[in-house]
């Protein structure tokens, strides 16, 4: 089985032996997940902007329909 405790001495010492090496690898390692997370981060941002503009244009569109309704009956109560 796989030795915790082994391992994380192996990595202690390597470090301590060759940290710009280790911290080479780390950075190799790293980067793919950073730029990953960049990118689904950019989209997240716009579909909550998208999100955001739909929401807003509902309810420009709601208040508008409900002023066209007030002028309507306005323009009904004077025909009568």
């Amino acid at each position: 089985m796989f030795d915790i405790k082994a391992w994380a001495e192996y990595v202690g010492e390597w470090t301590a032996k060759d940290p710009y090496g280790f911290l080479t690898i780390m950075h190799l390692a790293l980067t793919p997940l950073f730029l990953g997370s960049t990118i689904l981060s950019k989209k997240l941002a716009k579909i909550i902007e998208a999100r955001e503009k739909d929401e807003k244009r509902k309810k420009n569109t709601k208040k508008n329909s409900q002023g066209r309704k007030k002028i309507t009956k306005a323009k009904q109560l004077r025909k009568d």
